[in-house]
């Protein structure tokens, strides 16, 4: 049985104080970085892959059904207004759109099904193919992968377990076993939880990589509320020793982001 599948540690679960839930759901989870910790090699691989590949102009596409697709999307739509980047994640789930709310019957089980909701974006040997899925046996997602690399394209996985059809098709499998959930065969939780711990490792880690962050700054997001240009305004400041909130802004809403901006007032200073 996959491990996934496997009876929770845990049982009578309907007979626990709220807070004996609570507090048996937040022991599972702290054992999740440390699964993550022992597949470092791994994500440390795929990252150097695909900065070398986005480099030559490549992409990376996220693909997976139900959360493991949901939770791909969601890192790739975060890309470009955190970091200034459009059209380098792309994040695919089985079922399309509808899919992100609603769950759509039998989508998963189409093997032709991720390999053809790429071809819109015409694919090319430089982007990397990164299969979602906890069980590790989505056909959707195998099915992509397994083509992906026939035709010579990175791939990678993220899945919870061992000896997995998946982890079989991938050049770097990342393999993060978390045992057993707490409501037996919820892969929505540890599992999930896995997945998103590294997603945001893969994406955060190009995108340093890449030259979007200076410091520890975002200095290439979008401005796309009051939040992130005050944000914006002060890291100007803290960049250009600029004391004047107002004339920081005015520059920021000026350039349209804050590399641009602390670029141009040094270059002005320096040709003062």
């Amino acid at each position: 049985m996959r491990t996934t599948e496997q009876s929770s540690r845990y049982d009578h679960l309907e007979k626990m104080s709220t807070r004996e839930i609570l507090t048996a759901i937040n022991a599972e989870d702290r054992t999740v970085p440390v699964a993550v910790a022992r597949a470092m090699d791994k994500i440390e691989a795929l990252v150097d892959g695909i900065v070398e590949r986005m480099r030559r102009g490549g992409r990376v596409f996220y693909l997976g059904a139900g959360t493991s697709g949901r939770l791909g999307i969601v890192d790739a739509s975060e890309i470009p207004p955190t970091y200034g980047v459009h059209d380098k994640f792309i994040g695919l789930i089985a079922g399309g759109d509808r899919a992100i709310r609603n769950a759509v019957e039998a989508a998963e089980d189409k093997r032709e099904g991720g390999w053809a909701d790429m071809q819109p974006f015409q694919p090319t040997v430089d982007d990397v193919v990164i299969g979602i899925a906890a069980s590790g046996t989505t056909p959707y997602v195998i099915g992509a992968v397994e083509i992906a690399r026939e035709k010579g394209m990175l791939t990678g996985c993220i899945t919870c377990n061992e000896g997995s059809p998946l982890a079989a098709a991938t050049e770097i499998p990342i393999v993060v076993v978390v045992g057993p959930e707490f409501v037996t065969g919820s892969t929505r939780m540890k599992a999930g939880t896995a997945q998103k711990l590294v997603l945001n490792m893969i994406s955060t880690s190009v995108m340093i990589r890449l030259g979007h962050v200076r410091g520890s700054k975002m200095v290439d997001m979008q401005l796309t509320n009051h939040k992130l240009v005050d944000r914006g305004t002060r890291m100007i400041m803290e960049e250009t020793g600029i004391d004047d909130y107002d004339y920081a802004r005015k520059l920021l809403l000026e350039y349209g982001q804050v590399r641009a901006a602390v670029t141009a007032y040094q270059n002005e200073k320096k040709d003062a």
